[in-house]
């Protein structure tokens, strides 16, 4: 099927490396059909309207990354991971947008629930294990938010500026240990820049780093909207801009006048033409054991709880003052979780 790219015309090209929803890619004649893609690593997101970005089915809540982090249990992890891509195969999910694997830096970051853990080590081997059971059912994991994405507060531009070995050893090992030893699907670039550069263009990181140091052979998307000029990822190694924003013609401009060269945007279509092989080789269910769901979901969070012993008073809490906790925010009176249902 891959091979087919080469009949497909330029913009038909074009097309395939820029979704077709806010949820799927695009489909082009009877070469390639679209593919579903899915919010997240602790329950789909599997939207009812593939033009929105909310507003999903029902499916397990499963225990976010900061709980399944605290674990210490691969295993474990990787049981849910298997239970994901149930669901997804159910609901007609063929790319689960996780695991995300940025450690945690700051306590400020909008994005800590969804990352495993402040150690890199702890965040690979349980990235791995996550990716190994939603594949074990040929539906693909995407690892994220790659690279350097440890916080939320102007995160379209800010730049993360770190020297090399910092990268290397703290910020980009989770990375490395799933790529080498799980060999996820997809790999979805950040919305910083790194250095002064997008991620979503930045050679090094996508093509040098990634694809040549690390032999990933998969398929490299963006993160929603994070794409600042199309033919410079194109040529860094970016695959697929998600989601659309009407700019193929301006990639096909770019190769007709000599600023983008033609086999780059070749070699992100097949990306796309190559997912789709793997993915369509994947299990097919009509259904899951909603019960079991369940109780998976609970023996992770039981597992996940911590218990902090006060030695020594260090805490300000004394049981015999029958002290109430308050918890402030929007997500404490409305949480962002849907009751789960059966699939119907």
């Amino acid at each position: 099927m891959s091979d087919r790219v080469t009949d497909l015309t330029l913009a038909e090209q074009a097309s395939l490396t820029s979704g077709g929803t806010a949820w799927t890619t695009t489909a082009v004649r009877d070469v390639v059909r679209s593919l579903h893609l899915s919010d997240g690593p602790h329950g789909l997101r599997r939207a009812q309207d593939e033009s929105l970005l909310s507003a999903g089915v029902p499916a397990t809540c499963f225990p976010p990354a900061v709980t399944s982090g605290s674990t210490w249990d691969p295993a474990l992890v990787r049981r849910m991971g298997t239970a994901l891509a149930r669901e997804a195969s159910a609901l007609g999910v063929d790319v689960i947008l996780g695991p995300g694997i940025n450690i945690k830096r700051s306590p400020l970051c909008g994005r800590n629930f969804e990352y495993f853990s402040e150690d890199p080590h702890v965040s690979g081997v349980m990235g791995a294990a996550l990716v190994e059971g939603i594949q074990s059912l040929g539906v693909g994991a995407c690892v994220k938010h790659f690279a350097v994405n440890n916080q939320e507060t102007d995160r379209m531009r800010v730049s993360a500026d770190v020297d090399e070995r910092t990268l290397r050893e703290l910020y980009l090992s989770a990375f490395e240990h799933v790529v080498r030893e799980a060999g996820p699907y997809t790999v979805m670039a950040s919305y910083n820049r790194i250095n002064g550069v997008y991620a979503c263009e930045n050679l090094w990181l996508l093509t040098q780093v990634l694809r040549q140091e690390w032999g990933f052979d998969g398929l490299v998307m963006s993160d929603w909207g994070a794409v600042d000029d199309r033919a410079a990822a194109l040529a860094a190694g970016l695959d697929l801009q998600m989601p659309p924003d009407g700019t193929d013609r301006q990639v096909v401009a770019a190769v007709e006048d000599g600023r983008l060269d033609r086999a780059a945007v070749t070699a992100a279509a097949t990306r796309v033409l190559q997912l789709r092989e793997r993915v369509d080789r994947a299990q097919r269910f009509d259904d899951w054991d909603v019960d079991a769901h369940h109780e998976l979901a609970r023996e992770a969070a039981r597992a996940g709880a911590v218990l902090l012993k006060n030695d020594g008073g260090l805490l300000p809490l004394d049981p015999a003052a029958h002290l109430t906790v308050a918890v402030i925010g929007e997500f404490a009176r409305t949480p962002a979780t849907r009751a789960t249902a059966a699939p119907e």
